[in-house]
């Protein structure tokens, strides 16, 4: 009796791992750049006698969907959007390299290009860094030019390149920061075949109306298994009633 309530529980806590999933993907439907994260699960027989249909859920794998967002013109300078497979390099908090497809850039007081949480944009040479009094230009290998206001727009100065990588899906993974790191923990490599949009940002690959019908299912499910449990409870009550008479 105790085997269905261990079968039900198991069951249970998966379900409402992939409730939590999906709540976090929801909540991320307007965050640039977001890439919805997956949860999959594998069965487990259960050792010992009963039937072989009696299985525990194991979590398998976790990951993200890198399908591709829309690609939203905001005609701002410093919005850049991913075309096709690539990542944006910048630079963690611990100093590491990681990737990311926010391309919602921001300057700080120093003239440093960052992101919206403040990591730098790493360049070919580091962080780059934009003069003051001065407006710029994202080229699509993310080549970055600048122009002294006050000054002829033929007086462009290239500042730094944007570093552009594509190490390929299975070679990267999520973090729990949203931000993305090769599987070997080093750097990519520039891929000079990765290229950007100016002026704009990349939507979320959320599909809300997908996440709806998921946490729907889910909730039915989470339901079966607490049935479940009640039924083992139930049963269990009624056998020791039984034993106590027989006693």
């Amino acid at each position: 009796m105790d085997r269905l309530i261990y079968l039900a529980m198991a069951g249970a806590q998966a379900t409402f791992e992939q409730q939590a999933v999906t709540s976090h993907n929801l909540a991320n439907l307007g965050t640039t750049g977001y890439k919805a994260e997956s949860v999959s699960y594998r069965s487990a027989p259960v050792q010992g006698q009963g039937l072989p249909t009696r299985t525990y859920a194991v979590a398998a794998t976790t990951g993200a969907d890198l399908a591709a967002g829309t690609v939203q013109r905001t005609g701002r300078d410093l919005d850049v959007a991913v075309q096709g497979d690539g990542f944006i390099a910048v630079q963690a908090r611990d100093g590491t390299e990681v990737y990311t497809r926010d391309g919602s850039f921001d300057l700080n007081p120093e003239g440093q290009l960052q992101t919206r949480n403040g990591l730098p944009v790493i360049g070919e040479g580091g962080p780059i860094v934009i003069p003051p009094d001065s407006t710029l230009s994202i080229a699509k290998d993310g080549t970055i030019s600048v122009t002294t206001n006050g000054q002829a727009e033929s007086n462009v100065t290239v500042v730094g390149q944007i570093k552009l990588v594509n190490p390929g899906r299975d070679s990267v993974v999520k973090g729990i920061d949203g931000l993305f790191r090769t599987r070997s923990g080093g750097p990519a490599e520039s891929d000079p075949s990765v290229t950007i949009v100016s002026g704009a940002i990349e939507s979320s690959n959320v599909n809300a109306v997908s996440c709806m019908v998921d946490m729907i299912n889910l909730a039915r499910q989470f339901d079966v298994q607490m049935k479940l449990l009640q039924n083992a409870d139930g049963n269990s009550q009624r056998a020791t009633q039984l034993l106590a008479t027989n006693g």
